[in-house]
């Protein structure tokens, strides 16, 4: 590092309070459970998200995850926060994986990051289609808009989910065309789209929404072929939106121990004749360009999911050895414990791994110069948390025994004829209080039990993809040939390569760190100094 240079100038970040105040400066059309919502930022049924969202904004501001949780964008010299990064190497794709693992310990799942693998995927895809036309301006007009959400701090919801329709059509063959978001007039001044958005993360408590195509376009779909960004609050735009955290559920003394504090609502957004400036739109019927933007952001997607699932892991981990302590046993000591705790560690490490090595070996973009993770590992670790976040799930409850079911409703807590006893016979371990015990019990269930537990499973198995797309993507990355061809030099054929060989057709080279294997001393990854505050305000630094 050139030690003359100057220091990075630093974006203004938000604190999380300043991110609620600035919420309830946009007027969006929200619906949740059938009635219009006044201020976003004040609706109880979106609080959890809204709360998720401001620990994103907290978290960039503590010095001590200063490391993981800020990044330096090099073209400007400028300090951002990281979920508004586009990677610059396989460090920033590391810390990307760190940071949003942590965040994700705190809200089992921050959101947050999506914006990050949208910027990262349109800065891919805007450069490759000037790169292919020979111009500037797709790259020009997403340069300004990243340099203006970084500086303004901005929480981007990611609208590339359509309502497809009959999902044998392609967009152009539906016979109601607003089942995909398409561009309906052009002029002078910029472009006006109509559609319709599902399954928009956090849509409600978003400043700005960034739409994207969700599938590759034929030539007849050229219309379809829009990505562009809009405030949240633009003419046009209706968001009906699920409630965060645990909706229709009575919780009076015993709110949910998780979810009443965080959660996360998705929306259907439906684009009326929503007009776009030129400056906010990075491109508009280059259908031959949109496998470019989906690739990418799927796989950036992937990565960040490992994550942000690993956090959740971490959460589970935790709880399932508070209840095999509050029940009175040590895994150490007791094999029926000790075997399914480690196997739940080693399903979320396991995929967090594959998330390890997909930063390690990442490979720089030849259009844009930003880094991508490896797609095989990417894809490895998202089917893999796909898959066995059920199996997460069931290892927690086997440690945890019945109780988080059995246990009578949190009400009976202050139920002056049920309360003494309860107290007294639920209690296990003799040095774990009642109220300690069935607080984790509840704890779990709300994780795992319950209409939360339920969506964590589902958005794990579908979020970023079905399986059946990982599973292509593996096949389609993964080096076959380079098998096949070492088998059949060991059987000594003579086999030439075939380029027109299914088999045989993917291959790659082999690899190596890029600094040389003998240079000695050079930590990829370093602890974070101690200073944090814990939770209960000790002051300790929490272990990850």
């Amino acid at each position: 590092m050139d030690a003359t240079a100057a220091s990075p100038t630093r974006s203004k970040l938000m604190s999380g309070d300043q991110y609620r105040e600035s919420l309830r400066r946009y007027q969006p059309v929200v619906y949740v459970d059938g009635h219009l919502v006044e201020s976003v930022a004040d609706e109880p049924s979106l609080k959890p998200g809204v709360n998720a969202l401001a620990f994103t904004y907290d978290f960039a501001l503590d010095p001590a995850m200063a490391p993981i949780a800020l990044a330096t964008q090099s073209e400007r010299n400028r300090l951002v926060n990281r979920m508004l990064h586009v990677n610059e190497s396989s460090g920033d794709l590391l810390n990307k994986l760190e940071a949003v693992r942590v965040l994700c310990q705190e809200t089992g799942c921050a959101q947050r990051y999506l914006a990050h693998d949208a910027l990262n995927g349109l800065a891919q895809a805007t450069a490759h289609i000037d790169d292919a036309r020979g111009s500037t301006e797709h790259r020009a007009r997403f340069k300004a808009y990243l340099a203006d959400v970084q500086d303004r701090d901005l929480s981007l919801g990611i609208a590339m989910t359509d309502a497809k329709g009959d999902r044998s059509q392609k967009p152009h063959e539906q016979a109601n065309p607003d089942t995909y978001v398409h561009v309906v007039e052009r002029s002078a001044k910029g472009i006006v789209i109509s559609g319709t958005k599902a399954i928009v993360t956090g849509g409600p408590y978003m400043h700005e929404l960034l739409v994207m195509p969700s599938r590759n376009m034929t030539q007849r779909d050229a219309d379809f072929a829009v990505c562009c960004a809009v405030p949240i609050d633009a003419k046009g735009i209706t968001l009906v939106s699920r409630p965060a955290g645990r909706p229709g559920e009575k919780l009076e003394h015993g709110d949910a121990l998780f979810s009443r504090r965080y959660g996360q609502a998705t929306a259907v957004v439906i684009f009326d004749k929503v007009f776009v400036p030129w400056e906010r739109v990075f491109y508009e019927g280059e259908w031959e360009h949109t496998h470019v933007l989906t690739y990418s952001y799927a796989t950036h997607h992937r990565h960040s999911c490992i994550a942000a699932r690993a956090g959740f892991g971490d959460l589970l981990i935790g709880a399932a050895a508070l209840m095999c302590e509050a029940n009175g046993f040590d895994p150490g000591k007791k094999s029926n414990l000790r075997e399914p705790m480690v196997e739940l560690i080693k399903i979320t490490e396991g995929f967090y791994a594959c998330g390890v090595a997909a930063s390690v070996y990442a490979t720089q973009d030849k259009h844009s110069g930003s880094f991508m993770p490896e797609p095989v590992f990417a894809n490895i670790g998202k089917l893999l948390l796909a898959t066995q976040i059920y199996d997460m799930h069931r290892l927690a409850h086997e440690v945890s025994g019945g109780l988080i079911v059995a246990l009578p409703g949190p009400d009976e807590d202050h139920n002056p004829a049920t309360a003494a006893t309860l107290a007294e016979v639920l209690r296990a371990n003799p040095d774990v209080p009642y109220d300690k015990r069935i607080e984790v019990a509840r704890f779990m269930e709300d994780l795992t039990a319950s209409y939360q537990g339920g969506w964590y499973s589902l958005i794990s198995l579908h979020g970023g993809g079905s399986p059946a797309a990982m599973k292509q993507e593996i096949w389609r990355n993964y080096p076959v040939g380079n098998k096949v061809e070492l088998v059949e030099r060991l059987l000594e054929r003579g086999v030439l390569h075939q380029e027109d060989r299914a088999i045989t057709r993917n291959r790659q080279p082999g690899r190596c760190c890029d600094t040389g294997c003998t240079t000695p001393g050079q930590p990829v990854m370093v602890p974070l100094p101690v200073g944090r505050k814990a939770a209960d305000g000790s002051g300790e630094t929490p272990k990850q």
